[in-house]
């Protein structure tokens, strides 16, 4: 978990934001990949599935595969 707590507190150092929540705690740091992952999806980031689970086994996604569920691309520049 130690290392885990602290890649997470990098990923929010390195986008300016601070770990909001108890450390240690599986729903703060649920809510704060979720804070990383909109902030990506702001700065344009396009998010993939790259594993997926079925049939009980976890199964590798082709980087090829379409983007499920996911917003059409924004352009950076244009912040809302």
């Amino acid at each position: 978990v130690p290392r885990t707590q602290t890649k997470l507190s990098t990923m929010l150092e390195k986008l300016g934001m601070k770990y909001e929540g108890r450390p240690h705690s599986g729903l703060d740091d649920s809510r704060n990949i979720a804070r990383i992952a909109i902030r990506m999806l702001h700065d344009g980031c396009q998010l993939r599935v790259n594993e997926r689970m079925h049939g009980g086994q976890l199964l590798s996604v082709p980087s090829s595969a379409p983007v499920e569920g996911a917003p059409p691309p924004r352009n950076p520049g244009n912040r809302e």
